[in-house]
Order: C-alpha cells, then sequence, then structure tokens
C-alpha cells in the first residue's frame, strides 16, 4: 500500500514561511514523481509544485515561482515544499500526491490526473 502523508500546514502572517513535509511508506519517493497541490476555499484544485528525483526535474506554478522550492530527502524518504513571502492567496489545503510514473509528464504543468495516490492534506492559512 502507498501511503502519503502531510505535515506542516498551520496559520501565518503575510511574508512568513512554512515547510510542508511529504512522508511516504512502503515505496520510495525516487520512483515516483511527487507533486504538491493545493485547493483554496471555493475554487478547483491547482497544482503548486512537483519533482522527479530520477532526473531533477522541477515545475512551479506561475503564482509561486521564486518563493515556494521542492525538494526531496531521500534518508527521510520525504519531499518539503518550502514556502516562502507567503501571501494570502496561498491560503489553501495542500495535498501531497504521488506519481507511479516517475518522472514529470510535462514540464510545464502539474496534472492531478496524472497522480495515482494521494494524502490526506494539510491547511495553510495566510494572513494578518
Amino acid at each position: 500500500e502507498v501511503q502519503l502523508v502531510e505535515s506542516g500546514g498551520g496559520l501565518v502572517q503575510p511574508g512568513g514561511s512554512l515547510r510542508l513535509s511529504c512522508a511516504a511508506s512502503t515505496f520510495n519517493v525516487d520512483d515516483y514523481a511527487i507533486g504538491w497541490f493545493r485547493q483554496a476555499p471555493g475554487k478547483e484544485r491547482e497544482g503548486v509544485s512537483c519533482i522527479s528525483s530520477s532526473d531533477g526535474s522541477t515545475f512551479y506554478a506561475e503564482s509561486v515561482r521564486g518563493r515556494f522550492t521542492i525538494f526531496s530527502d531521500k534518508a527521510k524518504n520525504t519531499v518539503y515544499l518550502q514556502m516562502d513571502r507567503l501571501k494570502p492567496e496561498d491560503t489553501g489545503v495542500y495535498y501531497c500526491a504521488a506519481d507511479h510514473f516517475r518522472w514529470l509528464r510535462d514540464p510545464s504543468s502539474c496534472h492531478d490526473y496524472d497522480y495515482d495516490y494521494w494524502g490526506q492534506g494539510t491547511l495553510v492559512t495566510v494572513s494578518s
């Protein structure tokens, strides 16, 4: 069974930082593409950032480029999303997901329909 557990969400002021963690069990994150998606209240889910550790390729949504960084720690079998200079529009439930196809299918986007396994989500609230 493939399981993903997100953590690190919470309440942060605009301009602040959070680091989200996606811990994998029963599989190695390097064998999958890992993506972060978010869903804001009343809005559709969108791809935020994805990574393939197999070739090091990454994707960032335009809205987060330069502020968010995705990276993996093989020793901990965990993928992180470092979020800096957070904005209120970053608020939402963030989901970690894994694609059995270990490389990014599209270098210019992350599509949720490509991802096979999903975590339960962690809430990020950016507010003053």
